[in-house]
């Protein structure tokens, strides 16, 4: 058992690859140890989160959830501790718990482990082990209302909170929190006072992407013992050693401005007669390639009235757009491009070898088919493009709603990847990374310091930087998005309370391997 961290990329199941794991490993075992391993395993944790606790509640539901948290309670009662045991009883319909399940809870009674038909009335820990991966709530289930009175409870709590897998309501494949007032109060408990997640058997996606970050807090994991054999991952989860970018200092002495490649950032409409002038997109951009290592990085702003120097970036060289070397330089295009960017993006797309699309860039595209075949038609030259968009963009280009987008991020990204043969990055919480025939990443780094105007502009510059510098499309948007999210995390551990701005994110970027 350890807790997950940033350093290693991990595999993540879906719950029908995680189902198929526990058939195959329970096959080969005697009866009931996958469970028993699994409630000695959350019994560990809890005593390592909560070891001075006077009283652990464990609220246990109607299947193999409960039956988890049975086998817990009943290594804690075994270990001296005080442990009290609310179970929701059986839905309708439904005879009895799961055979494993059910022998769990005898065993707990057996060996005199506290039941009770309330939670504490003051506890020290909370583990919730009332629903698992798949599991639904239906308010008119029995058990439902239960439920929805004890999650309230765990939320009002000052306690730490410990989730059996994944936490009550959250979609294991997706990350998406079931809209009922009974989850409602379950996702918005207070972070200040402790919330984990012990991942059983295997690692869920959804624990890394939309909601699931929130509601998870600090994700542990234990295999059981068991190596998976033939489900495949339907996803990884982003760690350090894919994300690897050349240190300068390491780089051979003969080296030259050339060596690291040219980055061009085509944007920040400045048009006179404009509504509104974004020249500070492009210049983040700009400004974020250079800081991530690339040579030259050159500037193409769209309009007549934009600055030709950048006294804060003295380094950015601005050229006019037509001056650009398409073919040669990694070209950047759409931030900041407002309604001008379309008078260049067919250009753009017919000539760039490599090419990062974000923000206005991909919007003009959304609403262009022939932009939109332009874009498909270029990997068949051997031409790299990388898509960066937000789930509005995202839905756009998708021809979805943003809700739609986020119900499933990891299949919408895949889509996107195979419709345009494109890498796609598709940020928010837990930015997913897809690509043609390529295995996703979900992205573990970075934090709501991000949520602020202009760090996608900053995160499309660094794309482009890690391109420039030989990395593939696909390789280059994993180190640039793992960068980025460990430059947030950075600056929250080392500038507590302090907000990052997009300019500051964009000085802050460091090269490592």
């Amino acid at each position: 058992m350890y807790k997950i961290s940033s350093a290693v990329s991990q595999p993540l199941y879906s719950i029908a690859g995680t189902r198929q794991i526990e058939q195959q490993a329970s096959a080969c075992l005697p009866p009931h140890t996958l469970m028993q391993r699994a409630g000695l395993s959350v019994a560990r944790l809890a005593l390592a989160l909560a070891p001075h606790a006077r009283c652990i509640w464990v609220a246990c539901g109607p299947g193999n959830n409960g039956g988890d948290g049975f086998e817990a309670a009943l290594r804690l009662h075994q270990w001296g501790k005080a442990v009290c045991v609310t179970w929701t009883g059986l839905p309708s319909g439904k005879a009895e718990l799961p055979p494993d399940a059910h022998a769990a809870r005898a065993r707990a009674l057996a060996a005199g482990v506290p039941m009770a038909c309330a939670p504490p009335p003051d506890f020290d820990l909370c583990i919730d082990a009332l629903l698992g991966i798949g599991a639904t709530l239906d308010p008119s289930r029995s058990g439902s209302d239960l439920m929805r009175q004890w999650l309230g409870l765990m939320q009002a709590s000052e306690a730490p909170c410990l989730a059996v897998d994944v936490p009550t309501g959250l979609v294991a494949d997706t990350g998406v929190a079931i809209a009922t007032p009974l989850i409602a109060a379950t996702l918005h408990r207070v972070k200040a006072k402790g919330i984990f997640t012990l991942s059983l058997l295997t690692l869920k996606p959804g624990l890394f992407t939309n909601s699931g970050r929130d509601s998870a807090g600090e994700v542990w994991f234990d295999d059981l013992g068991i190596t998976p054999q033939e489900a495949a991952p339907c996803a990884l989860l982003l760690g350090a050693d894919r994300a690897r970018q050349p240190l300068r200092t390491r780089a051979a002495h003969a080296s030259h401005k050339g060596s690291f490649g040219d980055v061009a950032v085509v944007g920040g409409q400045s048009d006179a007669g404009a509504a509104t002038h974004m020249t500070g997109a492009a210049l983040l951009a700009a400004r974020a390639a250079l800081h991530a290592g690339a040579g030259r990085v050159f500037v193409a702003l769209l309009g007549n009235t934009g600055p030709k120097f950048d006294p804060l970036q003295p380094e950015l060289m601005f050229r006019a757009p037509d001056a650009l070397d398409l073919r040669h330089q990694v070209v950047v295009c759409g931030c900041g491009g407002g309604e001008t960017v379309k008078t260049v993006i067919p250009d753009i797309l017919a000539k760039a070898m490599r090419l990062v699309l974000d923000a206005d860039a991909l919007n003009a595209i959304a609403a262009d088919p022939q932009l939109q075949r332009l874009l498909a038609a270029r990997h068949r030259e051997g031409c790299s493009t990388v898509l960066t968009p937000h789930p509005l963009e995202a839905a756009r280009l998708a021809g979805l709603t943003a809700a739609q987008i986020q119900a499933d991020r990891l299949a919408a990204a895949q889509r996107l990847a195979e419709r345009f043969q494109c890498v796609v990055v598709l940020k928010g919480s837990g930015t997913v990374v897809a690509g043609p025939s390529q295995q996703t990443f979900i992205n573990g780094t970075g934090n709501a310091l991000l949520a602020t105007a202009g760090t996608g502009d900053v995160l499309a510059g660094m794309v482009g930087a890690a391109m420039a510098s030989g990395q593939s499309d696909f390789e280059a948007a994993c180190s640039a998005v793992f960068t980025h999210g460990r430059a947030a995390d950075a600056w929250a551990a080392d500038r507590p309370g302090q907000t990052l701005t997009a300019s500051a994110l964009a000085a802050a970027i460091s090269i490592r391997d």
